[in-house]
């Protein structure tokens, strides 16, 4: 598996999260509702004290600039990476964002959750 570029922290492997459940926000900068949900998975993060799951954002989008301003402007604290060569969205099936996916600690994909109401796009 590559290397995914960090956004806000170093550049990491998917398997770097092996060991506990894994919560994977797929998000792109222009999309609204994922502002909303990566915010709620900001309040969880900072909720689980013991650290009980790691909690990660993928950007969807070309170029790294965009989001990075955007999580320097949200003070994002959860770890965020571009997965620009779509490697991941095509791993998870992600048609429409936000996507979150809850993954086990032993790597199964548990639970997917498509979109936050009707203002979700495709992803391009």
């Amino acid at each position: 598996m590559r290397r995914w570029q960090g956004l806000n922290g170093p550049t990491r492997k998917l398997s770097a999260f092996r060991g506990r459940p894994l919560i994977i926000n797929v998000w792109a900068s222009w999309c609204g509702p994922c502002r909303e949900e990566m915010a709620s998975l900001e309040r969880l993060a900072w909720r689980d004290k013991m650290q009980y799951f790691a909690i990660i954002g993928i950007s969807t989008d070309d170029y790294a600039d965009k989001p990075k301003a955007m999580l320097k402007n949200a003070n994002a604290t959860i770890s965020h990476f571009i997965d620009a060569g779509q490697q991941m969205e095509n791993m998870l099936g992600a048609s429409r964002i936000p996507l979150t996916v809850l993954v086990g600690a032993d790597g199964r994909i548990l639970q997917k959750s498509t979109g936050r109401g009707n203002g979700t796009g495709p992803i391009r």
